[in-house]
């Protein structure tokens, strides 16, 4: 049986936030790698490379609301990218060019 995944209160997370960010920060990672260890083993490469994507995502946020904002258009782009997925509309390249040899000259090496 899984263990169910607990949160502190909503004032000790507020606090945390305050006081010890790096603190947050790694009960953010911790609490979601417990979720997915949780999760099936053929889904958990997946949400592996999606937490660590977040984890970039949030790197460059240069503060908690700029976070808010970097991971709300994030979101967004995925829904925009699933929508198109199940809607036959995926952006398939049908853009040609012609490929050009690159010759190489007699004294090359």
């Amino acid at each position: 049986m899984v263990t169910p995944i607990t949160l502190p209160s909503f004032d000790e997370l507020a606090a945390m936030a305050k006081e010890s960010p790096e603190k947050l920060s790694r009960l953010r990672h911790d609490l979601s790698q417990q979720f997915i260890s949780t999760c099936s083993d053929e889904m958990q490469p997946r949400l592996h490379a999606q937490q660590s994507h977040i984890e970039r995502v949030l790197q460059r946020a240069k503060n908690p609301t700029h976070a808010n904002v970097l991971l709300r258009q994030e979101l967004h782009r995925q829904i925009v990218k699933f929508s198109q997925a199940l809607n036959g509309e995926a952006s398939e390249s049908n853009k040609s060019a012609d490929i050009l040899p690159f010759s190489k000259p007699e004294e090359w090496r």
